[in-house]
């Protein structure tokens, strides 16, 4: 009887190590897949769609149009923000053209850090719209003033 109770108390201890190595490996799985980057960059665009969603772990998600050339069809960026600070600074400019800075990240098994592969970490406001390759037109910092044309005397 003695050496049942030995072998019951090697299993559980052996289920006890067990978990607590499952537990450890998941957690480094975790923490090695938010701190590496696949690919960082830059897009610029307009941020058309911001949002809080999801159910029990709330993350921003966003949405912005980039046009390559003047009466070209938009492409459109999903990307993800997990920090409040980032995503008041993209309130602010919603509508302008702004430059996002992201890192991708890939491995990541739920939805619960985010929707899509693009985390934005950053954002740069861009001043200057781009017409075509190598013309840029500054933006205004106030409207231009409306042009009369003089009146030419009729012969």
């Amino acid at each position: 009887m003695k050496l049942q109770n030995r072998n019951d108390a090697g299993g559980v201890l052996m289920a006890l190590l067990a978990s607590v190595v499952a537990a450890a490996l998941a957690a480094a799985y975790f923490w090695i897949f938010l701190t590496w980057d696949y690919s960082t960059g830059e897009r610029a665009g307009w941020v058309q769609k911001l949002s809080k969603k999801g159910w029990i772990c709330k993350t921003w998600e966003g949405e912005m149009a980039m046009v390559t050339m003047p009466g070209t069809v938009q492409e459109k960026f999903v990307f993800t923000v997990r920090s409040d600070e980032v995503a008041a600074q993209l309130n602010k400019v919603m509508g302008k053209r702004v430059s996002l800075h992201y890192e991708e990240k890939v491995g990541l098994p739920t939805t619960c850090f985010g929707e899509t592969r693009h985390y934005v970490v950053g954002i740069t406001p861009v001043e200057d719209i781009p017409l075509a390759p190598g013309m840029v037109m500054p933006v205004p910092a106030q409207p231009p003033a409306v042009l009369i044309a003089p009146s030419v005397p009729a012969k």
